[in-house]
Order: structure tokens, then sequence, then C-alpha cells
């Protein structure tokens, strides 16, 4: 399993970014599998900030309102639409998914892309 994420970028306080996930898995399993976001700024612990299931979403409490997950199937894509943006928000944003969807949502992810970045600036 591959992922790529990109969208990041600049935007200014109270603007909208909406990041992707490229999915690279055979057949119908990317249909099975539990995605989700993270986030890292420098000098902190990586954070989770949203997840998708095929019947579910679940978000980080610094998500709610905001931020909102999907997932298109037949691109095998994953989005984060993020409106409202704050400074607190910059960070490098990370995609990741896992088979197991028993083991909750914020957790034990297998596979990880690359960071894209987002910057807003006050």
């Amino acid at each position: 399993v591959q992922l790529q994420a990109s969208g990041g970028g600049l935007v200014q306080t109270g603007g909208s970014l909406r990041l992707s996930c490229t999915v690279s898995v055979s057949g119908r399993t990317f249909e099975s599998l539990l995605l989700g976001w993270f986030r890292q700024a420098p000098g902190t612990e990586r954070e989770f900030v949203a997840a998708i299931s095929w019947s579910g979403t679940f978000y980080a409490d610094l998500a709610k309102g905001r931020f909102r997950i999907s997932r298109d199937n037949a691109a095998k894509t994953m989005y984060l639409q993020m409106n409202r943006l704050k400074p607190e928000d910059t960070a490098a944003y990370y995609c990741a998914s896992k088979s197991r969807t028993t083991t909750g949502w914020t957790m034990y992810y297998e596979y990880w892309g690359q960071g894209t970045q987002v910057t807003v600036s006050s």
C-alpha cells in the first residue's frame, strides 16, 4: 500500500484548503481500509486529526466543526476539507491507512504517506 498526500499550501487565517490522499492498492482492498489524517508541527508530537472507514467517520476535537473527511472509493482517494483555518493548524499533514478496523480510530496505522505542508498566516 502506498499513499500520496497533496494539496497543502499557504493560506490566510479563515481560509480553506482541501487535502487529497491517493492510495495505491490492488483490487477492492481500498474499500475496506480505514484511512486517517494526522498532523505534526515542528517540535511537537504527531496528532490525530480525522479518520474514515467504509461506514463512518471520527474527528479529533481540533477538527470538529471545521474539517470534513471524505473518500472516493472509485478514485481510491481520501480528502480532508479544512475550513476556517487558524495559525495553530500550521503543520505537516500525513495520511495513513490500516486494514484492521477493530483497533480504534486513532492508532496502529500500518502505512503512511509523505507529509504535505499547510501554513496558515495570521
